[in-house]
């Protein structure tokens, strides 16, 4: 299948990245090379609300594109589950270039958002996605509570669907662009409607980083009728090229992703999973099964795998892969037992 142009485009760039901030799936494993299938089954299996994934290996949104520009690489059946780009109710351009560069441990990305709007995705994407039995859960957001409500709702009336992701990181345009995600009440408000008209599918809610407070935010999430949170989005930031006397995005700022801002996360889900009842995704410089382990050890029921798929596409696949071979060689048979010992004495 061909690559959209503009995922062409940020591949083009990430694969010019230094081999510095490669993710440490492409190095040799520490864990033993166990046949999973000689060895017995493994269940992997776990349970974000009502909806039950192979495994808790995640592809994430913003970096795996509507999933079939993937399909060529990994198998999409084998992982957890995958998030489609954000979806609005129209469709958006996006920023102009250069959408992406490299920090140290991690990238900066400035896309803009651009998709092909909820109506495009629902006649020529959806389509193809049905035939694979992974869950795909759609990611949308909306600069009012109405769009978000209206992409659900045309959503709802598409097979094919898992679930809803809510990015609530947009500014709110009616209340002078503050994003939805840094206030309780808006919070409150956007998911209570997103509830409504998500009727019928699971609603996962990413949550911004930006806050004072993530378990208030979070407990407002799950109030309003979040069945699962996902901690959490991209860090505002930027980087200039003095030389050059200019942003190196084609925008002033962008959002902040990779290993860099994995020990930030993992203190976000650590205290958000202590608010809420509801399962905590883990979302932040994922690349290794011991990365997946630290956040299941501190909450999270599951992961997604972000900008290590940008620049390993297989990389989600390969995770998935590793964890179950880790199981294995522990000799335990699922990852609940595993979870278990893991938890740290931290309180």
């Amino acid at each position: 299948m061909p690559t959209h142009p503009a995922i062409a485009e940020n591949l083009s760039q990430l694969l010019a990245f230094p081999a510095a901030i490669l993710p440490r799936i492409s190095r040799a494993s520490c864990y033993p090379a166990a046949d999973v299938t000689s060895a017995g089954p493994v269940d992997l299996s776990v349970n974000i609300g009502a909806l039950r994934l192979r495994n808790p290996i995640i592809a994430a949104s913003g970096t795996f594109g509507y999933g079939l520009e993937f399909a060529h690489l990994i198998d999409l059946n084998a992982i957890g589950s995958f998030v489609t780009k954000g979806l609005s109710l129209n469709p958006i351009q996006g920023s102009p270039a250069p959408r992406l560069c490299h920090t140290p441990s991690g990238m900066l990305n400035a896309v803009g958002l651009q998709n092909v709007g909820v109506r495009a995705f629902v006649t020529e994407k959806l389509p193809v996605l049905r035939k694979y039995v992974t869950p795909v859960l759609v990611n949308i957001f909306g600069y009012s509570p109405e769009e978000y409500a209206e992409v659900i709702r045309i959503l709802e009336d598409a097979p094919g669907v898992a679930g809803y992701e809510l990015n609530i990181s947009c500014p709110n345009v009616k209340q002078g662009g503050i994003q939805f995600g840094s206030d309780p009440a808006m919070v409150s408000q956007v998911v209570g409607v997103a509830r409504q008209s998500a009727a019928s599918r699971p609603l996962w809610v990413k949550l911004s980083p930006l806050v004072t407070d993530i378990r208030v935010i979070a407990k407002a999430a799950e109030e309003a009728g979040a069945d699962g949170l996902t901690v959490a989005n991209t860090y505002p930031a930027m980087s200039i090229d003095v030389k050059a006397g200019r942003s190196r995005l084609g925008c002033p700022t962008g959002g902040l992703s990779g290993p860099a801002i994995r020990p930030i996360t993992v203190r976000l889900v650590w205290e958000a999973a202590k608010a809420v009842r509801i399962p905590i995704i883990g979302l932040g410089g994922v690349e290794t099964v011991d990365d997946v382990l630290e956040y299941l050890s501190v909450g999270a029921t599951a992961v997604q795998v972000g900008t290590a798929s940008f620049v390993a596409p297989r990389a989600v696949g390969e995770i998935a892969e590793e964890l179950g071979r880790h199981v294995v060689g522990h000799n335990i048979k699922n990852i609940k037992e595993l979870t278990e010992v893991l938890v740290p004495k931290l309180d």
